[in-house]
């Protein structure tokens, strides 16, 4: 395959330590009452499983399922495999799954339908899918942001992160979010493309680091992914742009992500609250593939 996503687009720490936090158990309850799946041993396929943090979390939640987690990007599935053990992890594309037909009884995928073409990533569910099976679409939508004062950009790092944007290509070159789709038009398209039963739900993953009912150990993991995905993103800058951002450019952004964050992590220990949040709204989209499917 390849290793386009996890090095121009989000790197593997990135996407594992963000999902780790959207799929934590404190939100179980949300997901699996969306997800509504049978109480029995289930095999079920992720499509895009990236680093492998939800495959991870269904292996918690339906510990007699057999989970496969399949991505394109083989350095995702390297990741995966070193840190969810219990998950069968596995090269492969979403437009064309390499499993027979009614292989599965539940398809499930996150933040992966709009980057794939709709016939086919609904088309290759159903295929593998057996009668009567769920697919599962999780898709974000646009949800709340609140950041700490410390950690907003100074000067320097608008100007930095102004010039990536305007240099950096990778959303046309690669495809990403070529095709979005609305509350609405979601569930519409998995009509069309052959599921039954269509329902739709959503799950608000509040991540605020200062809520007393929140643990430290947790608290701190909320705040550090935010320096993950800063730092990683830098890097991945660095290697779209190469020559147009300097080294000594580089080194200074990443020098005041280190400093803003260890602020902030110094702030939470002293006790002095600064009710940054981040609330991820993620839709639930549940379908199911009729007896009379093939």
């Amino acid at each position: 395959m390849d290793t386009i996503w996890s090095r121009y687009v989000q790197g593997c720490m990135t996407l594992y330590s963000s999902r780790r936090l959207r799929f934590h158990d404190r939100f179980r309850h949300r997901f699996a009452e969306l997800f509504a799946l049978e109480d029995h041993p289930l095999r079920i396929l992720e499509v895009g499983c990236g680093p492998g943090a939800l495959a991870g979390a269904l292996h918690r939640w339906y510990p007699q399922a057999e989970i496969i987690g399949l991505d394109r990007d083989r350095e995702f599935v390297r990741f995966a495999r070193e840190h969810e053990p219990g998950v069968l992890f596995r090269e492969g594309d979403a437009m064309a799954l390499p499993f027979p037909e009614g292989q599965f009884d539940v398809t499930i995928s996150n933040t992966v339908q709009e980057h794939v073409e709709p016939s086919g990533f609904f088309g290759e569910q159903l295929r593998v899918l057996r009668p009567g099976g769920v697919c599962l679409v999780l898709s974000s939508r646009r949800g709340l942001h609140a950041g700490a004062p410390c950690l907003e950009w100074d000067e320097g790092e608008k100007a930095f992160w102004g010039k990536v944007m305007e240099l950096d290509d990778s959303m046309e070159k690669y495809g990403i979010c070529r095709y979005p789709m609305s509350e609405a038009e979601l569930p519409a398209a998995m009509e069309k493309y052959g599921f039954r039963n269509v329902q739709t739900g959503y799950v608000l993953a509040d991540l605020t680091p200062d809520d007393p009912r929140v643990s430290p150990a947790l608290a701190r993991e909320m705040i550090l992914s935010g320096k993950v995905n800063d730092l990683e993103a830098l890097d991945s800058a660095a290697l779209t742009l190469g020559e147009r951002i300097r080294p000594e450019e580089r080194e200074r952004i990443r020098e005041r992500i280190e400093e803003k964050y260890a602020r902030r992590l110094e702030q939470y220990a002293r006790g002095e609250k600064q009710w940054d949040t981040s609330v991820s709204v993620i839709m639930v989209l549940r379908g199911v593939k009729g007896e009379a499917q093939t």
